[in-house]
């Protein structure tokens, strides 16, 4: 059995912690690991196989993460573009069929921004699904609901499948309070979890059956891949031209072997703030704290502070999130809406929809600590061992003084190593390149001054993460 976790979401429900170069699989929000992390750490025993499938720009992300959780993957397929869910479960497909040697192996799909607390009766249910699946069946988990809940599409169970299995009898979207009410009252119907089980042939062969445009879309562009270094690569044109359909709608709602084994583990999957309170630990007044909160007459809320102290007065059934350049505040009945808030940051062209004010590269982290019209400041951090881009800039000069640590600095024609309480200055069109030679972090101010002071205006020469041009 293969593995699949699906860590192409944009989480923008959870604004603003989650944006769209750094979304919620991707944070610590609901556990000391990040989602991703708390993700691989629910498979472990399942498999050894485990890929991950991605944007193209969270690639690095995706491998750090998992290298410092110790989870060694098979593959990290990248997405050219999002094409929802049905695409990109035929790329994996298509790679798992690829790499095995026999019988097609199943392929376990998962997200990577589930929460799941008991891990125990998942593996369980995995196992019912796992008998249906090698029998030809292609299963999807449906979670027993726990209220009447209007934010899930549900499933209608059929006639009993096998032990703990039932065929699908109909997939539901979502209804309004009182249809959820009476699914509740009926006890056949379940939340759809979004997770499935299946061999990766036939899953192919329903796919080709009932969306022969997409099978084909997925198939040249899986022919046409290419491996760079831990990532898989596919076809760009040829997957930018397949249709975006979710596996629901492509296949899940049409094919006759459809099968859900109905799971209770605590499941969730984290759409909004409010469900951070719902899964969170409440006090005794019904709040969920996060960070750094004093709260007064304040109940039924969540609050999150994550880098300053919030303190709230006289509030009920709010959401509060505090991060290092926006603050939400927001009914909890109406967190759902939040989505709005990022369509209109995206109309605006505001940075603040896409990126943090901490930055993460495949070298380490940068913080944009103050800006002007013609400087900016950022604290920048290089892992042991890594290094920045050869580069120039166009518009802007740059002056680095080193903090902590030890600097391996190219500037044009001058090779320098820098200590604590050093600096050099890099005039604007000089080729420079910056290293941490040492075993322990970099971190430097850098000042940069000029016309232009955009992420755009670099120009890359040699790059050891496979950004700069090829020759």
């Amino acid at each position: 059995m293969n593995i699949l976790v699906m860590a192409g979401g944009s989480g923008s429900r959870l604004w603003p912690s989650s944006r769209g170069l750094f979304p919620k699989q991707f944070l610590s929000i609901a556990g000391e690991n990040t989602m991703l992390q708390a993700t691989l750490a629910r498979v472990e025993g399942l498999s050894n196989s485990t890929s991950v499938i991605c944007n193209e720009e969270h690639r690095f992300v995706v491998a750090q993460q998992a290298q410092e959780f110790g989870a060694e993957l098979t593959s990290i397929i990248l997405e050219p573009v999002g094409r929802n869910t049905a695409p990109a479960i035929a790329l994996a497909a298509f790679d798992a069929l690829d790499s095995c040697d026999g019988a097609a192996p199943l392929l376990l799909v998962m997200a990577a921004d589930h929460v799941i607390e008991d891990v125990a009766a998942f593996h369980a249910a995995v196992a019912v699904a796992k008998a249906q699946a090698e029998a030809g069946k292609v299963v999807t988990f449906g979670i027993v609901p726990e209220s009447a809940h209007t934010g899930y599409g549900y499933i209608q169970r059929g006639s009993e499948s096998g032990s703990g299995a039932y065929a699908v009898s109909r997939f539901v979207e979502k209804p309004d309070a009182s249809t959820a009410q009476s699914y509740l009252d009926d006890g056949g119907y379940y939340w759809n979890s979004g997770m499935f089980l299946f061999a990766a042939d036939v899953y192919l062969n329903e796919l080709k059956t009932f969306r022969p445009d997409i099978y084909a879309a997925c198939e040249k562009a899986y022919l046409g891949k290419n491996r760079d270094v831990d990532f898989l690569r596919v076809d760009a044109d040829a997957f930018k031209a397949c249709p975006d359909e979710s596996i629901d709608y492509a296949v899940m709602e049409k094919t006759d072997k459809a099968v859900v084994v109905p799971l209770s583990a605590g499941w969730s999957d984290v759409g909004a703030w409010s469900s951070l309170w719902e899964i969170g630990e409440q006090d005794a007044s019904g709040n969920v704290i996060s960070g750094d909160v004093l709260s007064h007459n304040t109940s039924n809320s969540y609050i999150r502070a994550e880098h300053r102290l919030v303190a709230t007065v006289g509030l009920d059934n709010i959401v509060v999130v505090e991060t290092n350049d926006a603050i939400l505040v927001a009914a909890k009945d109406q967190v759902q809406d939040v989505k709005k808030i990022v369509e209109s940051l995206k109309a605006q062209g505001r940075s603040e929809v896409s990126q943090h004010r901490h930055v993460y590269r495949p070298w380490g982290v940068f913080d944009s600590i103050d800006n002007g019209e013609r400087y900016q400041v950022k604290r920048i951090t290089v892992k042991p061992g890594a290094k920045l881009s050869v580069q120039m800039h166009h518009h802007r000069a740059e002056h680095w003084i080193v903090v902590s640590g030890t600097a391996k600095v190219t500037n044009g024609d001058n090779e320098l190593t820098l200590t604590e309480n050093q600096s050099t200055y890099i005039p604007v069109g000089v080729i420079h390149a910056l290293e941490n030679p040492g075993v322990i972090p970099l971190e430097l101010i850098e000042v940069q001054s000029g016309s232009y002071l955009g992420e755009d205006d670099i120009v890359r020469f040699e790059d050891r993460y496979g950004r700069a041009p090829k020759a």
